[in-house]
């Protein structure tokens, strides 16, 4: 008895296991807070971005503007640390590499260790009873957040079957962003700027992280983060990397530590704009707020790469649309299990 509890209790969890891996998760939330506006910057990115009331010091990065992994060093410190190996391919628990990220307006720091990764919830997925078990084991975490999970994994793919044609994403507001740039001689430095591995690719991290920070919590945001990293490049936390992989244009250390660097940016962010709006489980989404949102949002990206924004407004159908679908993931409205 204990056991068929035990298996349909972890069921729900691992019946989605892919909610786990959203790097992209472009995600997130808001209140209506009377008064409280933003303006974006249009043509003339001339506008300070005031941190001091909101925003890290630090600005997000481009993964197309660094040509090497040496290059990226100069910009973000990496420190490795408990690097012994228990075996030639088994790292040792405790082993990690700490990203020191320091510019002239301020500075941010992230650690990736070694843990659960996307592989263990494949072989839960596909195991038995033992290998279920196990992974609850592994991280209490997911299995207590599980519903939060599934929001996630909802709210950051689109689902038309679940909340109607021409539903949208957190993917689709970092890709609205791209098409907002009204300064593209400023933007576009370089070819791969304008590829998924530039704007696009750094737009969905920070703004995944952001409304997934603000609408759940940093710590849910960061266990989505790390938990698809370790899978994605296990090489990231030792610094081992192979010359293949150094010279991968679709997957190299180079993306994935702007990445972390980036998601790390998307929290801050979305803590300062949780506290901003005072957004709560409570808070109720309009498009009025989301519109703000964003455009706060666009303003960090244009005080970042010294560009120009359309702004978003509220009559925008992918600000009615997403408000929309967040209403009714606040609402606590059970999503279908999906197979």
């Amino acid at each position: 008895m204990l056991s068929l509890e035990i298996n349909m209790t972890i069921r729900y969890l691992f019946h989605n296991w892919l909610l786990i891996l959203l790097c992209i998760i472009g995600m997130f939330t808001m209140m209506g807070c009377g008064s409280t506006s933003s303006q974006a910057l249009s043509d003339n990115p001339t506008e300070s971005w005031d941190t001091t009331v909101i925003g890290p010091g630090v600005r997000a990065l481009l993964a197309s503007r660094f040509e090497t992994l040496d290059d990226l060093k100069k910009v973000v410190e990496l420190d490795y640390f408990n690097q012994s190996l228990e075996s030639d391919t088994v790292m040792k628990a405790g082993a990690g590499v700490r990203l020191n990220y320091r510019a002239e307006t301020g500075s941010l720091s992230s650690t990736l260790t070694t843990g659960v990764s996307q592989e263990d919830f494949i072989r839960s997925r596909d195991g038995g009873l033992w290998e279920k078990f196990n992974l609850i084991l592994l991280t209490p975490y997911a299995v207590s957040n599980r519903y939060d999970l599934n929001k996630v994994y909802k709210l950051s793919r689109r689902r038309p079957a679940y909340f109607g044609e021409g539903d949208v994403a957190f993917f689709d507001l970092a890709e609205t962003s791209v098409r907002n740039i009204t300064t593209p001689k400023l933007a576009y430095q370089n070819e791969r700027d304008s590829s998924e591995k530039g704007f696009l690719n750094t737009f969905n991290h920070v703004t995944a992280q952001a409304f997934m920070t603000t609408f759940f919590s940093e710590e849910l945001a960061d266990f989505v983060a790390v938990v698809h990293e370790r899978h994605n490049m296990p090489e990231l936390i030792t610094g081992r990397f192979t010359e293949a992989q150094l010279v991968d244009p679709n997957n190299n250390p180079i993306d994935n530590y702007v990445d972390i660097v980036n998601n790390e940016v998307g929290q801050l962010l979305g803590n300062l704009l949780k506290e901003k709006y005072q957004i709560n489980r409570e808070t109720q989404w309009t498009p009025e707020l989301l519109a703000n949102y964003l455009n706060d949002l666009q303003r960090y990206y244009s005080w970042s790469f010294g560009i120009g924004f359309k702004p978003y407004r509220p009559s925008d159908e992918v600000v009615i649309r997403f408000a929309g679908k967040l209403q009714i993931a606040n609402a606590g409205l059970p999503f279908k299990e999906e197979l």
